[in-house]
Parts: structure tokens; sequence; C-alpha cells
């Protein structure tokens, strides 16, 4: 801060100058009036000396980070005219600040600068990286929306719409190199559990006319697949899809991915995805646990080699009649809690309402099967014959391997409850529609209706509708149980207990598509659709980092809570002279300005102050 006044005045003003730097921008402001020359005649015989003895006060002021201002304010000022078609927003976001600073543990600027210089790229692919990354988790657009909006974060970022589609095409080159970093680097800010790798599937689904067309490299003469090719939906979705693997460690963070064709088998891209990881793990052991549909005979093989393991669930409808024998034989069943003897038989007829049964409701019951022979899992593999062809048939193959099988009086009766609902709106179809208008499939309602056909001495047949209850008696019998298998020797109760924390992969499924709106995808290309789905992983990855510091914390929020927070931490420019936050203090605020003590919790800040924290955390 400096003196001002006009010197040629003879009765001049005195003012406290301060210079802004906001930006590329810098500006001076009088930001306090000491008075009139005349005026502090009456306090001090040398007004000068004395508005100088005040900007030294108010310089020390300013050191303790406490000052007044005071600045004119006219009502009746005009908005300055823009060019823009829709009038935008002058708050600026400073929740990424958060983002950014996990975003510099994982080492992204030295990783794409290596990149950049070996393509000599004449723009910034850390800063396009960086701003696709936090746009997908602070909002979620298009590529052209994030590039549309980039002047709502406080940094301002500044490059072209088509250097964002270059960066895609190039961080879609360094597929395996760019997961490889992330994860070795992911250890910066946490200490990774791999120990257990989670492995599950899900689909994307594009709004377009047709699926992709296969094509022909006019070099190799090769037959290319196309990419977005129709496939099993679980929301039977009559779209092109494409397809993602996900690799999560025991603590829910993600390891690695792999993006596929719609119409492959979700199977086939395991092992070639476990193959990658376990490079990257350096040869160290690991579990792979994954639902049935992702435990083939292959990937129990390859799991049952090199000191993995496997741990996969197990339908019990798949398994031969010897082993549900075993599975329905009343003995040999053990409390979960204390593997002291119990039938299931007494776990269904006693009374839940009891309080003293409230602890035996909520355990379970298990039993351990020997299941060496694939035969007696429902196991199936391509069998190629001498002519090239190939069939999938049962497979005969011997596997070291158990089944645990547990039983839920719970579980029993939650799917008792939604059978019942079920069969209630089977009712209703019988009653009010026509049942060959309904859409029918394996797990629709209509499994539980039957047709017979009635007819009398040559007459045509007739066709009447009814409950088949056969059908509702044989899915019955397999309610409340549950298996896995598995070629791993521990306890029992720690092998369900790792089985039972599958869920942090689904709800990473879940945020991806929710929270992050990985999809729609707008774009048509493969490396850019990869490209865009490699920018979801990373954003998925800081996300769940930042998440486990708050847990390792003691700070426990919904992901609701902590994107709210994120994304309402704007700042307001006041006349270039301070910031002033819009957002207030909440639980999530006060953990992570804990956590990363960035001094986000202020109601004020200058403009130096905001400038120095993100200098620093881009270093």
């Amino acid at each position: 801060m400096k003196l001002y006044y006009d010197r040629k005045s003879k009765d001049p003003t005195y003012f406290i100058q301060m210079g802004f730097r906001n930006g590329k921008k810098t500006s001076t402001k009088n930001v306090k009036r000491i008075g009139k020359h005349s005026e502090l005649l009456a306090i001090d015989p040398d007004p000068l000396s004395y508005a100088k003895r005040q900007v030294e006060k108010y310089n020390e002021e300013y050191q303790s980070g406490k000052i007044k201002m005071s600045f004119e304010i006219d009502f009746d000022e005009k908005l300055s005219s823009s060019g823009d078609a829709a009038s935008g927003s002058n708050l600026l976001n400073t929740g990424y600040f958060v983002l950014q600073k996990i975003y510099q543990d994982l080492k992204l600027a030295d990783y794409l600068a290596r990149i950049g210089e070996e393509r000599r790229a004449a723009f910034p692919l850390d800063d396009i990286n960086r701003f696709l990354t936090f746009a997908r988790i602070l909002d979620p657009e298009s590529k052209l929306g994030t590039f549309d909006k980039l002047d709502t974060y406080y940094e301002k970022p500044s490059f072209a719409y088509q250097h964002i589609l270059r960066f895609m095409d190039i961080l879609e080159e360094n597929y395996d190199g760019y997961l490889e970093h992330l994860f070795a680097n992911s250890g910066n800010v946490v200490k990774r559990n791999t120990s257990v790798c989670y492995f599950d599937c899900t689909n994307y689904y594009f709004e377009i006319e047709g699926e992709d067309a296969d094509f022909v490299d006019t070099v190799t003469g090769e037959i290319l697949k196309g990419f977005r090719k129709y496939g099993p939906s679980k929301q039977h979705m009559p779209n092109p899809l494409v397809q993602m693997g996900l690799f999560t460690d025991g603590n829910g963070i993600p390891i690695s991915m792999c993006i596929n064709s719609g119409s492959d088998n979700e199977q086939k891209c395991a092992v070639p995805s476990e193959q990658k990881i376990t490079k990257m793990f350096g040869g160290k052991r690991f579990i792979y646990c994954a639902d049935a549909g992702l435990g083939s005979y292959g990937i129990r093989k390859y799991n049952s080699m090199g000191g993995r393991a496997f741990i996969v669930t197990q339908s019990v409808k798949k398994l031969s009649n010897q082993l549900k024998q075993a599975v329905f034989n009343d003995y040999d069943y053990k409390l979960l809690s204390s593997n002291s003897p119990i039938t299931v038989k007494h776990m269904k007829e006693f009374d839940r309402f009891d309080e003293k049964n409230l602890s035996l409701y909520n355990d379970a019951l298990y039993k351990i099967l020997d299941a060496d022979n694939l035969v007696d899992v429902g196991l199936y593999e391509e069998k190629v014959f001498k002519n090239g062809k190939t069939k999938t048939v049962k497979s005969k193959a011997v596997l070291k391997q158990r089944i645990i099988v547990t039983f839920s009086r719970k579980m029993m009766e939650y799917q008792r409850h939604i059978r019942n609902a079920q069969i209630e709106r089977a009712r209703i179809i019988l009653e009010y529609r026509n049942v060959e208008d309904v859409k029918k499939g394996p797990h629709d309602v209509t499994r539980f209706i039957k047709r017979k056909s009635v007819g009398k001495n040559g007459e045509k047949a007739v066709d009447h509708y009814m409950i088949d209850q056969s059908v509702i008696d044989e899915e019955e019998k397999y309610d409340g149980y549950y298996a896995v298998a598995t070629n791993l020797e521990d306890d029992a109760k720690d092998i369900l207990e790792i089985n039972s924390k599958r869920y942090k992969i689904e709800d990473c499924f879940r945020v991806l598509k929710t929270n992050f709106r990985a999809r729609p995808v707008y774009h048509r290309n493969k490396n850019r659709i990869v490209a865009h789905f490699m920018i979801c992983y990373t954003a998925l990855l800081i996300y769940r980092l930042l998440e486990c510091e708050l847990d390792r914390c003691g700070a426990h929020f919904t992901t609701e809570n902590i994107l709210e927070t994120l994304r309402n931490m704007n700042v307001m420019n006041v006349g270039d002279m301070y910031y002033a936050a819009t957002y207030k203090g909440s639980q999530v605020c006060t953990a992570l300005n804990g956590v990363y003590d960035l001094g986000l919790d202020k109601k004020h800040y200058l403009p130096k102050e905001l400038n120095k924290k993100i200098k620093k955390l881009l270093r």
C-alpha cells in the first residue's frame, strides 16, 4: 500500500492506494480515505506526515489479515455490454483446488509433459487433462460444453476446442502407459490394498441408428470389428453398446480398466486385464473376486496359478444333483458367527419377532463342499475341433476348489417378498390383460403363468392361462441360499467377508453413470470414445482417493454431499480488490480444509492469496 494524493492541489485529499493483480490484469484502487489536508490540520500540524503514518499503520494491519476498505457503489451503473448470446456467471469455482491437490500427487503433469515433448505438442496437454477431469466431477457435460465453461474456474484456462480433440487422440495412443502411471503414483496419496482385486463389467449404450460396421484394413487386409455393437444389456436397451471392465482394490479404489466392443463376451476380457495388472504389481499375489458371470473355467484356472487365488459367486441352481443334495441336506451347517452346529429347519422356524432371536435373525449358516470336478459346478469351456470350428461344452476338467454355501433367514424373506409382489402382478395380468401381449423373459413375471390348451371331440383347442405353482415351488427351494467358489483354504468367514465387499465396485459404476454422467458419449470414433472413458476413469480415481482420505480421518459423507460442496465452493470478484465466498460452511467443507489445509473456509480472499494457493498446487 502507498499514499496517493494530487500533488498539484492546494488542498489535496489523501488516500491509501493498493495495487491488485488478478491473473494477468494489474490495477490500483483507493481503498481508504484518510482525509483532506485542511481537515487533518485539526489533528496534526503536518498532515502529510500524519497521512504517511496512517499508511504504515494500514500496512501493519494488512499483514495481520484484517484491514478496512472503503469504496463507492453506484447503483445506477449498468452492466458492461457483451457480444455473448446468453449472460454468463461471474462466479469462479475454487472447489477444484481440492481435486488439484490429488492430481498434483499423481504427477500427471510430469507424465503429460514427457508425452508433449515426444509429440511436439503446441498446446497444453496437462491443462486440458486437468479441466476435462475436474469438469467430469464438478459439472459433467460434453467436451464442447466443458470448453464453453472454462471461464467458470478460478484459473480461467485458455485453449482451443480442436486442441481438446487432438489431446484425446494422444491420450488414447498412450492408453496402457497412462493407466500404469495412475496406479503407480496413486500410492503417493494412499496406501493401496491390492491383496484383493475386484472385477466387474458394465455397458454404456449409444443413442444411434445402428451398430458400427466391420471394415477391412487397406494395408493388412484384416477385417476389423466395429466398436459400438449390439449386445446383452441389463437395461434391455435396443442400442449399440461398449463394455467397460473395471478392477478395484480392497478399498474400492480403481486399479485399471478395459474398454471393449459391446458384443464381446465379458469373460474374455478378465484374463488379459489381469495379466496387465499382474505386471503392474510386479508379480505380487492377489485374490481375484467377481460375480458368477465372470467366473468361467478359464478365469478360475488362470487364478489357480502364480500364487493367485479366486473367490467367485457360484449359482446354486447350476450345481450338479449330487451337490444340490448336499446343499439341501440339513446336516453339517454351522452358525457363521460362532461355528456352532445348527439346522436350516431351525433357522426357518424360529420366532423372528422375539428380541432374543434378533442376533440369530441377522446371522447366517454355512457349509463347505468339495467340488474339484468342474462338471459339478456347471462351468463351460470352448472346445476346438480339427476343422477349426468351436463348440461350447460342459467342462470336465479338475480344479481344486471349495463351495461355501450359506443360508440367511433375512435373505429368504426378502426374496419371497419380491416374488410375492411379482406373483400378484402376474394375477393382475391374468385378470385384466391379454397374456400374449405381455413382454416375456426368463426373469419376467410371466414365468409364473402357464398355458393349457383344451379341446373336445376334435374341436379347436382353447388356451387357458393360470398361475404355475410348480415354478413358484421350484424357486422357493433356493430362497435364502447363496454360494461362493474358491481355491483358498482360509476360514469361511474371512472368505465371505472378502466377497461381501463386491458392492464397492458396483458403487463405482453408480458414481460413473449417475454423478459423473459418463453417458451419453458425444463421440463416434473409437479412439475418442476410449479417451472419454479414460477421462471418466481419472475422475473416478481422484474422487475415490479423496473419499479414502476423508474416511481415514474419520469423516464419512455421501458422494452427493461431497460433490455438492465442491461444486458450490465458488467465489465472486469484488471490484478486483478481493474475492467474496458465495458458499456456506458445512461439515464437508470443514473436513476438506482439515485434511488438505488449503484454507478455503474464509469469507474473503485477496487475489494474491488465491493465486499463491493455486501456484503452489501446480508445482
